[in-house]
């Protein structure tokens, strides 16, 4: 993974500051850890491999080593939480828009936090806001995306996809999460 491509994507705050492991319980785990230091606002953590890759309640969720995204971004918003209240949907709308402009593919969203290609889940998005009062202390967005995976478990492979599975092609990931992330710093309320 090329960490010095996502630094360099046209955003001021998102990527500025990457984190990346080789192996990690989860990147949305470890990002409780540092989440509430301001200095980490902005910060992307990147994982090639998950041992406990976390999805919406409580399912696990796996990383391909090398042919996936596992990612969370850690935001302190200056907003009051309502504000924050369709987000996980305004998300999935950046991640399919990225994914359209860049190959012309057409991700279908299902609510809340999903998305599908050819009807097959290709990406996940967990949020997670911890709050003092109406005042937000840490805005955790995660998602894990499916690019390159060809090997699919007994159990997903009729459920799940990735972009390479559907299409026969390998996918640049840093191409992929670089657009992403400067499609997400223009949901102007999380900055």
């Amino acid at each position: 993974m090329d960490i010095e491509k996502i630094k360099n994507a046209k955003t001021k705050i998102i990527g500025k500051k990457v984190e990346y492991y080789k192996e990690i319980n989860s990147t949305h785990i470890y990002a409780k850890t540092i989440a509430e230091d301001e200095k980490n606002n902005g910060k992307v953590l990147i994982a090639e491999v998950q041992t406990g890759g976390i999805g919406t309640k409580g399912r696990s969720w796996y990383t391909g080593e090398g042919k996936n995204l596992a990612v969370t971004i850690i935001l302190h918003p200056k907003v009051k939480v309502d504000r924050l209240k369709d987000l996980t949907v305004e998300i999935a709308k950046k991640i399919k828009e990225a994914i359209y402009e860049l190959y012309g593919y057409e991700l279908k969203i299902k609510k809340p936090n999903d998305l599908m290609f050819n009807d097959k889940k290709i990406c996940g998005i967990l949020t997670e806001i911890h709050t003092q009062g109406e005042k937000i202390k840490y805005l955790l967005i995660s998602f894990g995306f499916n690019v390159n995976e060809d090997e699919f478990s007994e159990e997903t492979k009729d459920i799940a996809t990735s972009l390479k599975k559907e299409t026969g092609k390998e996918f640049n990931r840093e191409e992929i999460l670089t657009r992403i992330i400067e499609k997400l710093e223009n949901i102007k309320y999380i900055i």
